[in-house]
Formats: C-alpha cells, structure tokens, sequence
C-alpha cells in the first residue's frame, strides 16, 4: 500500500463524514440561530432553553435524512472493501 493511497483512503474517510454529518450540524444550527434572536429579542437568558429545540431539530433530521446517511455510508464501505485486493496487492 503506497502513501498516497492511505492518503486518498483517509481524505475519502473526512469527506464522507462532513457530507453525512451536515445535515444534522446544520439544523443545529439554524435553530440555535433562531432561539437566540428570540432569547435576544425577549431579554430571556435561559441557557437549557435551547437544548429542547436543537434536540427535537436533530431527531427530525435524522428520521429525514437518515436513510440517505445509511446508504451513503453502506456505499462506501462496499467500495472500501471491494478494493482491498487491489489495496494489499
């Protein structure tokens, strides 16, 4: 195995996790975005206020995109072991 295939193999492993864990950070977010304006907006300095909010925008999230995460990761994995022989060889 030459370097710049442990090189490809572990940039290929980054990119994979920032595309799959995006959609829930993003809704995260977003939705501390919101409750802070509104906790701006109302004077309202409640740090658990937007633990709920975030938590219940993270599981929407995931219930959404999760089968998209699912087979992201399945096809990666399938691809990854499908070239250990070309890897090792």
């Amino acid at each position: 195995m030459t370097p710049e295939t442990v090189i490809t193999i572990g940039q290929q492993a980054v990119e994979m996790t920032l595309m799959i864990s995006a959609p829930l950070l993003l809704s995260a977010l977003v939705i501390g975005l919101v409750v802070s304006i509104f906790q701006a907006a109302t004077q309202i300095n409640e740090m658990t206020l937007s633990f709920i909010p975030k938590l219940l925008g993270i599981f929407v999230m995931l219930i959404l995109t999760g089968p998209w995460m699912v087979n992201t990761m399945v096809d990666y994995i399938r691809r990854l072991f499908g070239n250990i022989p070309w890897m090792i060889g």
